[in-house]
């Protein structure tokens, strides 16, 4: 199992930018990301190739700002993807999401596993 305990996931309303037809990662996408790869890499993970996985995720919201949970979980798993985490999202058999208590800064909490 890998548990990685990682910043505020952006939401998807803050993950892409748009000028004209042209969409690009925001620089808020970006930190993000770079964040996450170096979180894995601290882990000494070497991540789950392409088994069949089971994700729980608890976010912890930075304020009491009304959210839609599921606009943070396509940015976190894009995220763990490219860091090397796993191959693809289309891997994930099982996710839960739950939110917990408002810490400052916000936190995200994601365990993953091989799912049999």
């Amino acid at each position: 199992m890998l548990m990685l305990t990682l910043p505020y996931p952006p939401s998807v309303n803050t993950y892409w930018g748009f000028k004209g037809s042209h969409r690009y990662l925001t620089d808020k996408a970006k930190t993000f990301k770079e964040q996450v790869r170096w979180y894995f890499i601290a882990s000494k993970h070497t991540g789950f190739g392409g088994h069949r996985l089971k994700v729980e995720i608890d976010l912890y919201p930075p304020d009491n700002r009304i959210r839609d949970i599921d606009n943070n979980i396509k940015s976190l798993l894009d995220s763990l993807c490219q860091a090397g985490v796993f191959t693809d999202d289309c891997q994930i058999d099982k996710i839960t999401v739950e939110r917990r208590q408002i810490v400052k800064k916000g936190a995200c909490v994601v365990r993953i596993e091989i799912y049999n």
